[in-house]
C-alpha cells in the first residue's frame, strides 16, 4: 500500500514511512493510494470477533509489509491491554434504534486512546528496528494531548511536546499532561486557542532543516495511522448493529474532522453508513462550510466542550 499527499507535490511513502511522517512535506496529508474494499461477506465475518481482531482484519491491508501477521496481532493486543472494558467500545442502547457508542474506557477516559494506544506501539516497533530516535510534537483541546503522553510516556525512542491553550482544557486533561514525571514527555501552555498550538505545529513542520534536524513526527489527525485506527470502531459498532444487512447512520462529535473521516473511509471500505452527521458546538465552522460550501473563520469561543473549539479543522 502505497501514500500519497493530498496536495500531490511530495514522495510516495510506504505505510511506515507514513506513519512517521504525520504532514506531508508539501504541506498536504497523507491518504492511502486507493482504499481497499471489503466484501459483504468479509464484513459479516467481523460479528462475534474480539475487537483486537476485527481490528487486525479492517486494518492490515492498509500496512503492508511494514509489520508481519504475527507482530501486527501481537502489537494491537498490547494497544488494547489496559482498556477497562472487555468488549473495548460497546454499545448502550438509548432508545429504539438509538445507541451510545462507549468510546471511554481507555487509559484517558478520551476517544483518542484508540489511536494513540495503537500509535504508540507502532512507532515503538518500527523505531526499535531502525534504532532511529523521533520527535513527536503535537497541538491539543485536551484529549489529544492526554492520550498521546499516556501512550508515549516512557517509551524510549521517542520524546513528545504537546502544546495546550492555557486555562482552556478541563482540569482533569491539564492534570494528565502536566503530572507524569517520565523524562521523555513535556507539557507545554500556550497563550492562545487551540487553533494557536496548531499553527505552530504546522510551523515546525513546514521549517523542513528543524524538521529533519531533530527528526520531528506528527501524532494528530494529520497522521494517516491516527484516522486508520478510529476506522475500527466504526466496523465494530455496524456489525453489532446487524450490517451488512442493516444500515446504520453515525452522529459524531466534530473539531478536527478526524473521527468522522474515519467514518468517511469505513464507508468508502464498504461498511453500508447511510448517513454521517458532523454534531457541532457554537463553534461551528463545519457545519457552515459543509452547508454553505464556503469556509470561514469566525473566532473561537470558549465552551464546556473545548475538544470541539476548533475554526480551523485540518482534516
Amino acid at each position: 500500500m502505497q501514500y500519497i499527499s493530498t496536495r500531490g507535490a511530495a514522495p510516495v511513502l510506504e505505510f511506515e514511512a507514513t506513519m512517521l511522517t504525520g504532514l506531508a512535506r508539501d504541506g498536504g496529508l497523507y491518504l492511502p493510494e486507493h482504499v481497499p474494499p471489503m466484501t459483504q461477506v468479509e464484513i459479516a465475518a467481523l460479528a462475534g470477533l474480539t475487537y483486537e481482531e476485527q481490528a487486525y482484519l479492517v486494518m492490515r491491508p492498509f500496512i503492508g509489509d511494514t509489520f508481519s501477521d504475527d507482530e501486527f496481532r501481537d502489537l494491537i493486543a498490547k494497544a488494547y491491554a489496559g482498556f477497562g472494558q472487555p468488549a473495548r467500545a460497546p454499545l448502550k442502547q438509548l432508545a429504539p434504534n438509538h445507541f451510545l457508542l462507549e468510546l471511554f474506557h481507555g487509559p484517558t477516559l478520551a476517544f483518542k486512546d484508540f489511536a494513540m494506544q495503537l500509535i504508540g506501539q507502532l512507532f515503538q516497533a518500527a523505531l526499535t528496528r531502525s534504532g532511529e530516535r523521533v520527535t513527536i510534537v503535537g497541538a491539543t483541546s485536551g484529549d489529544t494531548g492526554s492520550a498521546a503522553i499516556e501512550a508515549f510516556r516512557g517509551l524510549e525512542n521517542v520524546d513528545v511536546f504537546i502544546m495546550y491553550p492555557h486555562g482552556r482544557v478541563s482540569e482533569v486533561q491539564r492534570r494528565q499532561m502536566t503530572t507524569p514525571a517520565d523524562a521523555n514527555v513535556h507539557a507545554l501552555a500556550i497563550d492562545g486557542d487551540f487553533d494557536t498550538c496548531q499553527a505552530l505545529v504546522k510551523d515546525m513542520f513546514n521549517d523542513f532543516a528543524f524538521r529533519d534536524g531533530v527528526r520531528l513526527a506528527g501524532v494528530n489527525s494529520i497522521n494517516w495511522a491516527r484516522v486508520l485506527a478510529q476506522v475500527v470502531y466504526y466496523f465494530s459498532a455496524a456489525v453489532s448493529l446487524g450490517a451488512p444487512h442493516r444500515p446504520v447512520s453515525f452522529t459524531v462529535p466534530t473539531g478536527n474532522f478526524g473521527d468522522i473521516f474515519a467514518g468517511y473511509i469505513a464507508r468508502a471500505m464498504g461498511l453500508p453508513i447511510e448517513r454521517l452527521i458532523v454534531a457541532t458546538n457554537h463553534n461551528d465552522i463545519l457545519h457552515r462550510a459543509l452547508t454553505s460550501g464556503g469556509y470561514v473563520t469566525d473566532g473561537v469561543k470558549p465552551s464546556i466542550s473545548p475538544s470541539m473549539d476548533i475554526q480551523v479543522s485540518s482534516n
